[in-house]
C-alpha cells in the first residue's frame, strides 16, 4: 500500500528553522545545492521575505512534524522573466522516497499555474539522478546542460536546465504542452 501523501501547506515564518535544517544538510552533504556555506538564520528570515504571493513556499508535513520544503522564486531579476519562475524542493534526507518531493513538486506545479505563470524552470546538478528523474516524470523536459560550471567537494559539477510550460489546468503529472 503506498504512503499517504503528506499535506502541503504555505510555509510560515515558524517554519524556517525546520526549513533550513532540511537546506543547510544538503548544502553540506550534498550537490543538491551549489552553496557551500549553511544559511544563517538572518539569510533563511531575509530569503522567506523576497518570497510573496506570486513566489510561494510552501511545506510537507508527515505526522505533525515538516518532512520537505518547496519554493517558486523568480527565474531572473529583469522585467521581461515575470513569468518564468524557478522551482526548489528539499526532502528531509530520513524521509526519501516516500513521494514527498513528488507531492511537493505537483502543487508547485498548481500554484504555478493559478498564479498565472507561463515557464518553470528547475537546475538541477547532473549528478542528482532522482532529482532529474522526478522532473522529467511530472513533464519537464531537458532545456539544455552547463558543463563544469559548478565546483564542490572538490569537483566540477554539470549543470542541467529542465523546462516545463505551465497550462491552463492544475497538473496531473503529464505533460500539459510544449516548450517554445
Amino acid at each position: 500500500m503506498p504512503p499517504e501523501p503528506p499535506e502541503i501547506r504555505p510555509a510560515a515564518a515558524a517554519d524556517l528553522d525546520a526549513i533550513n535544517d532540511i537546506y543547510n544538510h544538503y548544502v553540506l552533504h550534498s550537490t543538491c545545492t551549489y552553496q557551500e556555506d549553511p544559511s544563517t538564520a538572518a539569510q533563511r528570515a531575509a530569503w522567506f521575505a523576497a518570497h510573496g504571493a506570486r513566489h510561494p513556499v510552501t511545506v510537507a508535513i508527515d505526522g505533525g512534524a515538516i518532512v520537505g520544503w518547496a519554493s517558486l522564486s523568480p527565474f531572473h531579476a529583469r522585467c521581461a522573466y515575470r513569468l518564468t519562475v524557478e522551482n526548489s524542493v528539499y526532502v528531509h534526507p530520513d524521509h526519501h522516497r516516500r513521494g514527498i518531493g513528488r507531492a511537493l513538486l505537483r502543487d508547485l506545479l498548481d500554484r504555478a499555474i493559478l498564479l498565472g505563470h507561463r515557464q518553470i524552470v528547475a537546475v538541477i546538478s547532473a549528478d542528482q539522478l532522482p532529482s532529474l528523474a522526478l522532473h522529467r516524470a511530472l513533464g519537464f523536459r531537458d532545456a539544455g546542460l552547463l558543463r563544469g560550471v559548478g565546483f564542490k567537494f572538490g569537483r566540477w559539477l554539470d549543470v542541467a536546465y529542465l523546462q516545463k510550460s505551465c497550462g491552463t489546468t492544475p497538473s496531473t503529472g503529464e505533460s500539459e504542452g510544449a516548450i517554445l
